[in-house]
Order: structure tokens, then C-alpha cells, then sequence
């Protein structure tokens, strides 16, 4: 035993010996290339700011007290879909009201990738919702065939918004709509508010109700991307809402709206179940997912952040879950925003970090994609034709045409306007706790490296890279974008 025992140690110290003179080595190399570092910081004027160009030294080892972002190029994970917010009718009515100076301004903000943050996605609503001016449906009461259906109300504020938002991305936004209710005479507590359910006999009228939605934004010019079954189809709200159980979300998914869909030709376009919070978000996967005839139409799952209404803390580990199980199938954020609107908050540093820690905890548990609820509301948190007003990153107060930012825009900014459509995302890792990181590879070979210091105490910390490094620094309350390029 002994002879075996020996040789096997003796070759594990030459191992160790070996791995602490050599540095890790990897197929991406740093030769010739530079770390640009662009930074938000609380008590600066840095906003998005490019603040250092730095060029790599040699690293081998970091030792325990100096902090130390590594970075794994050659470990990848997910591809990254996009970023955006919804266009409400609130968003909508708010953006008409500004001059037109602001409404390019605001504009070039959002969807310019060189002068603003870039988005490619956005939400709207099928229907009205809480953030409304009124309720409405697209047709006329008991009109079962569907032969009133028309989407007149839309033409006026949100359609040319949405038009406009893509003309600035460049001509492409990939736009994804969710309703919030079925019309009251659909559901068996005859009101659009207060959720209730579809009645069954219905279900096959609903089902066709998105298409018709779809084909009519699709006749005005503007494409849809995805839906979503249900807006929070869990949630009793004061506001629009319905209410589906898994079971029942996924019958009516396989045995009506997926069919639909393919029989009226579209079948290219995704679909998304759940659109709720991560709390219940594995039990619903492992209901639809699970279900052959019902998996086969999801393009993936969405989910929003709102799970601490109860007191507790966000549920990231959840999403980690349902990736683990179904790695095929997309894990989408469609909904998040801060509530309980306060002018005099404005410039709360909690606001960006609610939504920079929400980013990278879900990145690197699978996301693929983040969208923000209201993309513009106005200087009550509205308009909200039930009094339900939330922050948005930028408001406008109507009364002086002047757009305000909150520093959640800018945050967000951070992830938008430097990660790529297509990109990977790679292997990141912090060595202290206050520093949150997620990086991506883009398609151009560039990479992310985004480094969140959610603490008030300054950070010196090198960015790593197989044996190779830059010295950056976090300040209090930050967040950093390093591109290698």
C-alpha cells in the first residue's frame, strides 16, 4: 500500500508546485489589448462616465488581501438577448406631452447605442392596465366572433410612440405584448379589475384575440416579437388582473392559444408563460415545462422581482433552479420597478442599485434578457387610473417639458449599451462580498465586465484575466463597466 501511496502524493506536490508557478492560461489572450472603465458613482458627477484606460500587467497569483475580480472568457454560458422597458399607454401619454426637443432627447437616451443606452426590447400592453389613463378592450361587449375588433384606442399616443422608439433603435425593437385582462363579459366576475378567470367558454375567442392583436399592429408597422399569456396570473389586483392556475395557464396554452397560433401563421412568434415573480416560478416550470404537448410552444419563462411584497428578500436562487432543470428554455425578466412613487426620491442612490443587483444575480443565474416596467412616467408616477404610481428610471415633468434621471437609468445603462445582442455570457467571480460582478464575451470579441460595489467602503481591485491584470477601483456606492478590447 505504502509504494502506491508515495508516487501519488509525490506527483500531487510536483502538481501544486507546478499550478503556483504557472499563471491559468486560456485561448483568450490580453496581448495588445486595453481596459476602457466607464463608472456611476454616488457623490461624484460620474454618470456613465469614461474614467481609465488601463493595459494589463503580469498577475500570476493574487494574494488573499488584495481584491480580485476574475474573469473566465473561455467558460461560457447563456446567450444574451437584450435589454428594454415597456411602452404603456402611461409612457405613451406622458411622451406626447413633451416638446419636441425632449421627445428626442428622450428618444436618443433610450434606443441610440452611441449617444444614449441602447435598448432592443420593449413591452406593451394588450388592453388596458394600472398604468392606463382608462379601462378599454378592443371590441364591443358580447362580441364573441370577434368582428369589432379594433385597436383605434392604441393609434393615438402608444403606437406612434412605439414607431418612434423604433426608428431610433435603428429600425428594430424586438416588442413583446401581455394582456392584463380579458374583456369583463369574458370572466366569471363580469370586471376587469379584481382578477376573476376566463370563462372555458371563451377560451377559444381569447385565443384568438392575440392574433388579431398581433395582425393589427403588424398592419400598422409595427411587428411583434412575443407575448405573454397573463400579466401576474396569480395576483387578486385592484387594478386589471385574471387569474390562472399553472394547470390552467398551460390547458389553455396547449389546447387553445398554441394552436391558434399556428394555425393563423404565427408560429415564428414567442411565447411566454408565467410573468410573475420568482417566488412560485419552479413550481410553475415544472408544470408547463413538463408537458410535452404544452413545452413545445414556450419560448421561455418570464418573471418580475416584486416576491419581497411579503417581507422578504429576492428570491435569486430560484431562477438558478428552473435554468438547472430546463437549461433549453429561456428565463426572461419582463417586469420590475420601484413602487410607491416620491418626488422627493428622486435621487435616492437605491434606486439604481435595486435594479444593478437584480441584473447581475439573475444574469448569472440564466437570464437571458431584462425589461423594465414603464420606460417614462410623469411627475405624479403616472398617469395610473388607479392611483398605483411607481418610479420609472426617467420621469418628465409635464409642467416644464424637462426630463429628470434617476440613477436606476443609468445603472441599467451599464449592462445596455455595452453588452451585445448575441453575446455569451462568461465566468466571473468576486473575492469579496461587496462587489457583485457578471461578464459577457460580445459577437466583436470585446468583453463585459460589470463590478457593482454595493458598500459604502472604496475598492481597489484587479480585474483578472489568465494570469494577466489591471488595478481598477470601485468607489462607494458604484458601478463599473471594464470593456477589454
Amino acid at each position: 500500500m505504502r509504494k502506491i501511496i508515495i508516487p501519488i502524493v509525490f506527483m500531487h506536490l510536483i502538481s501544486c508546485s507546478s499550478q503556483e508557478k504557472s499563471p491559468a492560461t486560456g485561448s483568450f489572450s490580453t496581448e495588445g489589448k486595453q481596459v476602457y472603465v466607464y463608472t456611476t458613482a454616488d457623490s461624484t458627477a460620474y454618470r456613465l462616465s469614461l474614467i481609465d484606460t488601463l493595459g494589463f500587467i503580469d498577475k500570476a497569483q493574487p494574494f488573499e488581501k488584495e481584491i480580485s475580480v476574475f474573469i473566465d472568457p473561455d467558460q461560457t454560458y447563456q446567450t444574451y438577448v437584450g435589454i428594454g422597458a415597456a411602452l404603456t399607454d402611461a409612457s405613451a401619454e406622458t411622451f406626447a406631452k413633451l416638446p419636441a426637443s425632449a421627445r428626442q432627447e428622450f428618444l436618443t437616451a433610450h434606443f441610440d447605442k452611441q449617444n444614449g443606452i441602447g435598448y432592443t426590447i420593449a413591452r406593451t400592453n394588450i388592453n388596458s392596465c394600472d398604468f392606463s389613463s382608462d379601462m378599454y378592450t378592443y371590441l364591443k361587449d358580447g362580441d364573441k366572433e370577434l368582428k369589432t375588433f379594433s385597436i383605434e384606442h392604441d393609434l393615438k399616443y402608444k403606437i406612434p410612440l412605439i414607431k418612434e422608439a423604433m426608428k431610433a433603435a435603428g429600425g428594430k425593437l424586438n416588442l413583446f405584448a401581455s394582456p392584463w385582462s380579458p374583456p369583463a363579459w369574458m370572466k366569471d366576475n363580469n370586471n376587469m379589475l379584481q382578477g376573476g378567470k376566463l370563462k372555458p367558454e371563451f377560451y377559444d375567442s381569447w385565443a384568438m384575440y392575440y392574433t388579431k392583436f398581433i395582425k393589427a399592429y403588424e398592419k400598422e408597422g409595427v411587428p411583434l416579437w412575443a407575448i405573454t399569456i397573463q400579466n401576474e396570473p396569480m395576483a387578486k389586483q385592484t387594478w386589471e388582473s385574471c387569474i390562472y392556475t399553472a394547470e390552467e395557464e398551460r390547458d389553455f396554452l396547449k389546447n387553445h392559444l398554441g394552436p391558434v397560433m399556428y394555425k393563423e401563421g404565427l408560429k415564428d412568434k414567442k411565447i411566454i408563460v408565467w410573468d410573475h415573480n420568482r417566488d412560485m416560478i419552479y413550481q410553475r416550470a415544472l408544470t408547463y415545462f413538463k408537458d410535452p404537448e404544452a413545452s413545445k410552444y414556450i419560448w421561455g419563462i418570464g418573471f418580475h422581482w416584486y416576491e419581497d411584497w411579503s417581507g422578504g428578500l429576492p428570491m435569486f436562487d430560484n431562477i438558478k433552479r428552473v435554468h438547472e432543470a430546463f437549461p433549453d428554455k429561456n428565463l426572461f425578466f419582463t417586469e420590475g420597478c420601484a413602487e410607491s412613487f416620491d418626488s422627493s426620491r428622486y435621487g435616492a442612490w437605491v434606486l439604481g442599485e435595486e435594479y444593478g443587483r437584480s441584473l447581475i444575480n439573475d444574469f448569472n443565474n440564466g437570464m437571458v434578457g431584462f425589461t423594465d416596467w414603464n420606460i417614462l412616467l410623469d411627475e405624479t408616477g403616472g398617469p395610473n387610473h388607479v392611483k398605483n404610481f411607481c418610479f420609472a428610471p426617467v420621469h418628465a415633468d409635464t409642467r416644464t417639458g424637462k426630463l429628470i434621471y434617476t440613477n436606476a437609468y443609468y445603472y441599467i445603462g451599464h449592462f445596455s449599451k455595452f453588452i451585445q445582442q448575441g453575446a455569451k455570457r462568461i465566468g466571473s467571480s468576486a473575492s469579496r462580498s461587496q462587489l457583485l460582478t457578471t461578464a459577457f464575451k460580445n459577437p466583436d470579441g470585446s468583453i463585459v465586465v460589470v463590478v457593482m460595489n454595493q458598500s459604502g467602503i472604496e475598492s481597489p481591485y484587479y480585474l483578472w484575466v489568465n494570469g494577466k491584470a489591471v488595478e481598477a477601483i470601485a468607489k462607494p456606492h458604484s458601478i463599473n463597466t471594464c470593456i477589454i478590447k
